[in-house]
């Protein structure tokens, strides 16, 4: 059986999930698993970036331990690391999240331009 290597709860290191969380991709997958349920297949997302790409952006927030991801048959399934994350930094992925939500509603509010 394949295994994704993760860091353990207190291997997680704020410069590196403040990197993965850099990312307006990588929140937008932050978010999504947020508002849905655990375990989401990569193909349930709806990315503007390639698969490999997109490949990348789940590694980058494995590795810096935001999510977990493991595998079920040939799918990768990926959940947040809520709980460890609140353990390590408190406060920290809700107020993210609660940003990008915010910044995604504000976004939205903004009246398209018109054509001349």
């Amino acid at each position: 059986m394949r295994v994704l290597e993760h860091p353990e709860q207190e291997e997680i290191e704020l410069d590196a999930v403040l990197a993965a969380l850099a990312d307006p991709i990588r929140r937008r997958i932050v978010c999504q698993l947020a508002g849905g349920h655990d375990d989401q297949a990569c193909i349930a997302f709806e990315l503007p970036v390639s698969k490999s790409t997109s490949t990348h952006h789940f590694r980058v927030l494995r590795e810096a331990g935001v999510i977990a991801q493991h595998y079920r048959g040939t799918a990768i399934l990926s959940s947040l690391r809520s709980e460890d994350l609140d353990a390590r930094f408190p406060g920290l992925l809700t107020s993210v999240i609660a940003a990008e939500r915010t910044a995604k509603i504000a976004t939205k509010a903004l009246p398209r331009s018109v054509a001349p």
